[in-house]
């Protein structure tokens, strides 16, 4: 019996270039091998405004690897196959409102489910909530698992609860930014007190380095945090560490493994969003250079890290390795990471063994074994 995979891709963050990218990636993965004779792929595509689009338009979204661009020239939307026809990949955007929740026919035809949307409104639970209504099994974690491995706060707060050490942090409100000058200046002196600098600024619930700054001043801090508040209502601020950027991959559902250990390593101050997503700006250690002990401790910690925020399937736990110290501290958990050939999380299982098509053979079959 062939399997028909929804691939759902696109979305609307800031990480929606990322996610079509990851996306055929997978799509080639399921069309190499074996999987070619077990799985169709159903494309679903969802703009950047939120309209789902199906067969035609996904597709070809799927082969450029460009996402549709909006226009609000003129108020009709194009039939599929005047959208797949066109090579500038322009789709009209009005209307949107109406448009929104009409989805492709094709939904209707998906057995499993395989989201690659990345950060807000594809990670967060809100898709995932989506999907365990229709009743048909996704890969990755559910509502609980995504959004606690969304939001920065609640993350931390699950990590400490299983005891998993971490760096120092302050959680901020927006409203303690712009509501009262007094209460502003009050959280300053409070950060400064706790953590000092350098520390960073983060935004609680977007991925991939997006608003985050590495700060070593007052007047940094406070254009920082008004910075972050523009991206989210929940903040947070850590103190900064010298230690070795290292990750895990986790696989599995309530008997997950782990991964080799992988290191990251780069020339610029901080791991950003420019230089995680621009060719030669970072390298890829694949095993990490460290003692087998750590290694060994780095894993476990994954495992614990996946099982405290109730994750599934997959996902890449991030760590501070303090060479210094030895210790190891614990970033976060992506419940939803890259997936390109050349991401971390899939190379990672290469150099343990998995290769990539059988790695998203692997995930499609741990969504159906959850939902039985």
């Amino acid at each position: 019996m062939v399997v028909r995979v929804g691939l759902l891709f696109g979305g609307c963050s800031g990480e929606h270039e990322v996610s079509i990218r990851s996306a055929q990636a997978i799509a080639q993965a399921l069309s190499s091998g074996g999987n070619a004779h077990k799985y169709q792929i159903n494309p679903v595509y969802i703009q950047k405004d939120g309209r789902w689009l199906g067969a035609a338009i996904a597709q070809q979204v799927l082969e450029s690897g460009t996402p549709l661009q909006l226009s609000a020239s003129d108020p009709t939307l194009p039939n599929e196959k005047q959208t797949a026809e066109n090579s500038t990949s322009t789709i009209q955007a009005a209307d949107s409102q109406k448009l929104r929740w009409q989805s492709p026919a094709q939904v209707a035809d998906v057995d499993v489910w395989f989201p690659i949307l990345h950060g807000p409104n594809g990670e967060d639970g809100s898709v995932q909530g989506l999907l365990k209504l229709m009743q048909v099994p996704f890969v990755g974690s559910g509502i609980l698992g995504s959004a606690l491995g969304m939001d920065k706060i609640a993350m931390k707060m699950a990590f400490a609860q299983a005891g998993l050490p971490q760096v120092k942090y302050v959680a901020v409100n927006r409203s303690q930014i712009r509501s009262n000058p007094c209460v502003f200046l009050k959280l300053c002196d409070e950060i400064e007190q706790t953590l000092g600098y350098p520390c960073f600024v983060k935004p609680a619930n977007l991925g991939s380095s997006v608003g985050i700054a590495k700060v070593r001043s007052r007047p940094e801090l406070e254009a920082a945090l008004d910075n972050a508040a523009s991206y989210d209502r929940r903040l947070v601020v850590e103190a900064g560490v010298t230690a070795r950027e290292v990750e895990c991959a986790v696989l599995g559902n309530d008997q997950p493994r782990a991964s080799v250990v992988g290191e990251i390593t780069y020339e610029s101050d901080f791991y950003d969003y420019e230089t995680k997503y621009t060719e030669g700006l970072a390298g890829l250690l694949i095993p990490a250079p460290l003692p087998e002990a750590i290694a060994q401790q780095i894993q476990e910690m994954s495992l614990r890290a996946f099982a405290a925020v109730d994750a599934a399937g997959l996902a890449r736990v991030d760590f501070f390795y303090v060479e210094a110290t030895g210790e190891v501290l614990i970033n976060e958990i992506n419940t939803l990471p890259g997936f390109t050939a050349t991401s971390m999380y899939p190379r990672l299982w290469e150099a343990s063994g998995v290769a990539f098509p059988e790695l998203v053979n692997q995930l499609i079959q741990l969504a159906i074994e959850r939902d039985t």
